[in-house]
């Protein structure tokens, strides 16, 4: 017993000497992590409401997008060419309104906040200490869309919708690294794991050329991927043939918000005027499954925003479950992605966007009627909770602030 007591005393004591030794050699001014919080683009407002990145969506501060607002319609109203397409922005695709952020993400250090900005055709760095444009990056054409960031957290690729191309920008400069065309109107991005960089373009969706004998009207709509280091277009699908050779001839080809499965092997996408969503296996290049969801919606093709009957799908990181927004069938639902039985329908206002808590516990979709976002729980399909948030909230984003941080702008 004594020679036990005197080794367990001996571990005890090296032990805390080895503790007192870490503590003394970590730096004493080390700044506490950054925190990880969720981004709501807030589209009509410009600005980013922020809540914190678990099911409960407790608010946290909010950030000015567009502090330098005065000097870029200066630009514009100074140039006939620009204010006739800021004006074609407002009264289409922005309904009546200045379309301010769509799209935003964090720089990997969590002190930037890069945002997309539709109506001024440009890419931003806004600092989250002082508020201030860090760097400015201007797409080609008239108008930013949705943009997303690698892997790494190092490049930020854009959409330029009406420039049909994607920019792929440096996250902390701003500098192009590279650009690739695309089809017409250039939409969702999505980085993946090989090293692959997919780009969905929609095609027209501002007129009125809704009928199906008028598709072709729409425009040139097909996925391109590129490689993600040195841009150059590797592959193009025409998901036009994809969905003939399913017995789909009556679904649009216009991909709208798409995810990945986990591994990779399954896209999941959303098309104009469609309720519910289809699954694609990379591999074999062809269409596997079709969910179609409750139909609550009861208006004409012409009658759904911008042709998006649904818009907003992400996947549970564990590969269970999707989350799907509803956005004109005001709901939004979970669905097994084994059986694609679909959960309770949570009653949401136009839901435009769907993402995962950073617990992945819960989905995240913004309600661009109601002016909140609201938490569904991906195990039981049920609301948690919904939190306020600015005018038209649309894309919403995982990030980090600084810890402390409460706002800036």
């Amino acid at each position: 017993m004594t020679q036990r007591r005197a080794l367990s005393t001996a571990l005890s004591i090296a032990t805390t000497l080895a503790l007192t030794a870490a503590a003394a050699t970590a730096p004493a001014h080390a700044d506490p992590p950054p925190r990880e919080v969720l981004f709501v683009a807030d589209n009509w407002d410009g600005t980013a409401s922020v809540v914190s990145s678990g099911p409960d969506l407790t608010p946290v501060g909010r950030v000015d997008v567009v502090p330098d607002r005065d000097a870029r319609l200066r630009e514009i109203y100074r140039d006939p060419i620009r204010l006739a397409a800021f004006l074609v922005v407002r009264e289409t695709v922005g309904e009546g309104h200045d379309q301010l952020v769509d799209d935003l993400y964090t720089t990997p250090d969590g002190t930037s906040l890069v945002v997309s900005r539709p109506s001024f055709a440009d890419v931003v760095s806004i600092s989250l200490l002082t508020g201030e444009v860090e760097w400015r990056f201007r797409v080609s054409g008239f108008r930013a869309d949705h943009m997303a960031v690698s892997p790494d957290g190092t490049q930020v690729a854009v959409s330029a919708s009406t420039g049909n191309r994607v920019h792929v920008l440096d996250i902390e400069t701003g500098a192009e690294l590279g650009s690739f065309p695309t089809g017409d109107k250039p939409h969702e991005n999505v980085y993946t794991a090989d090293g692959l960089l997919w780009n969905m373009s929609i095609g027209e969706v501002n007129n009125d050329l809704d009928d199906p004998a008028l598709d072709f009207l729409k425009g040139d709509r097909v996925i391109t991927v590129a490689d993600a280091e040195t841009f150059e277009v590797v592959r193009e699908i025409d998901m036009r043939d994809r969905l003939d050779a399913a017995g789909l001839e009556h679904l649009s080809d216009a991909v709208r918000p798409a995810a990945f499965s986990p591994d990779g092997s399954r896209l999941y996408f959303q098309v104009s005027f469609f309720g519910g969503f289809l699954e694609y296996d990379v591999a074999t290049d062809r269409i596997t499954r079709v969910a179609t969801l409750p139909r609550v919606f009861d208006g004409r093709r012409t009658d759904m925003v911008n042709d998006s009957r649904h818009h907003g799908l992400t996947v549970q990181p564990t590969g269970e479950h999707l989350c799907v927004a509803g956005t004109m069938d005001d709901y939004a639902v979970v669905v097994d992605r084994a059986t694609l039985a679909e959960g309770p329908l949570v009653d949401v206002d136009k839901p435009y966007w769907a993402t995962v808590t950073g617990d992945g516990t819960a989905c995240v979709v913004s309600e661009s009627g109601a002016d909140q976002v609201t938490s569904i729980d991906f195990a039981t399909g049920e609301k948690i909770t919904s939190t306020p948030v600015g005018d038209h909230p649309q894309r919403v984003r995982l990030g980090t602030v600084p810890a402390g941080w409460s706002g800036v702008g």
